[in-house]
């Protein structure tokens, strides 16, 4: 992995993805203590980041391989990021997703042409199933984050960032991504490592599945005990991926966890203040920006909201904080 391969990918997928603002409020800058700047990836097609590495990813194929058709397994998000680069690209996708994944995000896959296998996370390994299956139907495996072309697609958002910040003024900051397996924080580290060498990227995970940042801290990989218990279903892995650890192990700063109900938080102050909505997962990074200043270095942070596809019900679990006393 290297910039030439996510200046590439940026090549091939820029005129297809949504260049995402870096927004603010004054009133997030209060609640941290610092500038507060939010890239919200919730926007982009398919409510996250994801299509950015399915679109690299697809648009890196064969036709041959596009005639067979792909295969994916995710919890929702790179589920319909696939689906949607595949059905651009006249291909078919077949995608693998928990059963307990929210329904919109498996409503959405189905409605972007997918077929989806479920499957129970507890006790099946998503890993087999996708690989059995590819070799049955010769389809192409396009994994959600230990992929270079996944990962090189999700480094334009570093790209982004980069240029973003430049034109702001801001030379250095911690640079706060939700982290499930990786693919997203090696992508923007490694653009950041080329194009803002001051900003430092750093992991965010739901307590309790922090396989990252005490991969970190080890210096080694580190597995969660649990596979699903928390509301942040979009960053949940069971270990960091062997391409993206590595990358992150040299690159990143200390990871930082938070909580399901400091993500609710963060959920309803991104909806009151900035008019944009995040799913749990999402928010994991803007929570640690907002609820943990004092592990964070700087006058400004800058935060990736990743995704945004949440149920009507979890919203409305987040919504409830706004009546809640500060």
């Amino acid at each position: 992995m290297n910039i030439e391969m996510i200046e590439a990918a940026e090549a091939r997928i820029g005129r297809f993805v949504r260049c995402t603002p870096l927004m603010s409020s004054p009133f997030l800058d209060q609640i941290a203590g610092r500038r507060v700047f939010v890239k919200p990836e919730c926007l982009q097609h398919t409510g996250s980041f994801k299509y950015r590495g399915a679109k690299s990813a697809v648009t890196a194929l064969s036709g041959d391989a596009l005639k067979k058709g792909v295969i994916a397994f995710s919890s929702g998000n790179h589920a319909q990021g696939v689906a949607l680069a595949a059905k651009e690209a006249g291909s078919t996708a077949v995608i693998v997703m928990p059963c307990d994944a929210p329904k919109l995000k498996i409503d959405n896959t189905r409605a972007l042409g997918a077929e989806v296998i479920l499957y129970d996370r507890e006790t099946q390994d998503r890993d087999q199933i996708g690989a059995d299956l590819a070799q049955a139907r010769g389809l192409t495996l396009i994994k959600p984050y230990d992929e270079p072309e996944v990962i090189a697609g999700q480094g334009t958002t570093g790209l982004e960032i980069a240029r973003q910040a430049a034109r702001l003024g801001i030379e250095t900051a911690d640079v706060l991504i939700c982290c499930g397996g990786g693919g997203l924080t090696s992508g923007i580290a490694l653009a950041l490592q080329a194009r803002a060498p001051a900003m430092r990227p750093r992991p965010v995970e739901p307590v309790g599945f922090d396989d990252v940042a005490r991969s970190l801290v080890a210096g080694t990989l580190k597995s969660n005990a649990l596979r699903s218990g928390t509301l942040c279903d979009a960053i949940v892995t069971p270990t960091p991926g062997d391409i993206t650890f590595p990358i992150m192990a040299a690159l990143c700063g200390p990871g930082l966890a938070v909580t399901d109900e400091q993500c609710l938080q963060a959920m309803a102050l991104a909806f009151e203040r900035l008019k944009i909505v995040l799913e749990p997962g999402g928010a994991a990074a803007l929570a640690a920006a907002l609820f943990q200043p004092g592990e964070i270095s700087g006058d400004a942070v800058i935060v990736v909201a990743s995704g945004g596809n949440v149920d009507p019900s979890v919203f409305a679990m987040a919504l409830e904080c706004l009546s809640k006393p500060a």
